[in-house]
C-alpha cells in the first residue's frame, strides 16, 4: 500500500514561485519573510559594470572584477547596495558562491522600490 504523499504547507508552496502581479512584474524577486530573494545571473570580467535584462528568470548583471577570491561576488554586494540605496549589511549572499547563478538575500528591504529598480534596470538592459 503507497503512502499518502504529502503536501509542503501553503507558506512553503507561497515561497516556492511568485505568483499574480509579482511573477508578471518581477519573475527574478520573491519575498522571503521580513527580505526579499534576488535571483542573479553574474557575468564576470565586464568591461563595465551594469545589467544586461532578465534572462532565464533571473536579473544578469556584468561585473568589471574577475571571478578570483571572491572579488566578483564582493563587487556584486557593494554595486547592489548603491543602486538599492541599501546599507551592505542589508545584503547577503545565499546562494551561488562559485557559480554564476547567485542568490541574493535583500532585507529588510520595500519590496514595491526594489520593483520599481528592476524595471528601470530591465528597461536599460
Amino acid at each position: 500500500m503507497k503512502a499518502a504523499a504529502r503536501r509542503p504547507p501553503a507558506a512553503a508552496q507561497a515561497l516556492a514561485a511568485p505568483s499574480g502581479a509579482d511573477a508578471q512584474r518581477a519573475p527574478c524577486l520573491t519575498r522571503r519573510g521580513e527580505g526579499l530573494l534576488l535571483d542573479v545571473i553574474v557575468s564576470p570580467s565586464a568591461r563595465r559594470t551594469r545589467t544586461d535584462g532578465l534572462h532565464d528568470g533571473a536579473l544578469r548583471v556584468r561585473l568589471v572584477a574577475p571571478p578570483v577570491d571572491g572579488k566578483a561576488n564582493a563587487l556584486l554586494l557593494d554595486w547592489l547596495a548603491t543602486e538599492l540605496g541599501l546599507p551592505r549589511r542589508c545584503l547577503r549572499l545565499v546562494r551561488g558562491e562559485t557559480t554564476r547563478r547567485k542568490q541574493i538575500a535583500l532585507g529588510p528591504a520595500d519590496e514595491e522600490e526594489v520593483a520599481r529598480w528592476l524595471e528601470t534596470m530591465q528597461a536599460c538592459g
